[in-house]
């Protein structure tokens, strides 16, 4: 299959894990660990994307000096969240991973509704069996 014609739905993730701004980053550590995932998507309490905090955001939290228990997930959390869509080409979806040096894209319908997450892992999987 060439990457070209190969959608994102096709080689994304699908069990989203979510976590609220105001749950501690020692919580979301947790979280990380127990799924075994390196990214939680932040949603607010509608399931609005705010926001997305990831494994390198925790660097940010050991830089300055801050407790696991104290800081929030809102004070460490990307709020530029760049996504993908399901129908758009992995090329694509690549390209702006590239561009933007992130390794998880969060995938958004056009409804505003998470779909599901991208990462760098998902796309060297899909060059591992093609």
């Amino acid at each position: 299959m060439e990457g070209e014609s190969v959608p994102v739905e096709t080689l994304m993730s699908t069990e989203i894990v979510t976590v609220s701004p105001e749950a501690s980053l020692e919580e979301a550590a947790n979280d990380l660990l127990d799924e075994g995932i390196a990214s939680l998507l932040v949603t607010d309490e509608d399931g609005e994307l705010t926001g997305i905090l990831t494994n390198t955001d925790f660097v940010g939290m050991i830089a300055d000096g801050e407790s696991g228990a104290e800081a929030t997930v809102g004070d460490y959390m990307s709020t530029d969240v760049i996504t993908a869509s399901p129908g758009e080409p992995i090329t694509d979806a690549a390209a702006r991973m590239i561009t933007n040096n992130i390794h998880h894209l969060p995938v958004v319908t056009p409804e505003d509704d998470l779909a599901g997450m991208l990462s760098t892992t998902d796309l060297a999987t899909h060059l591992s069996y093609s």
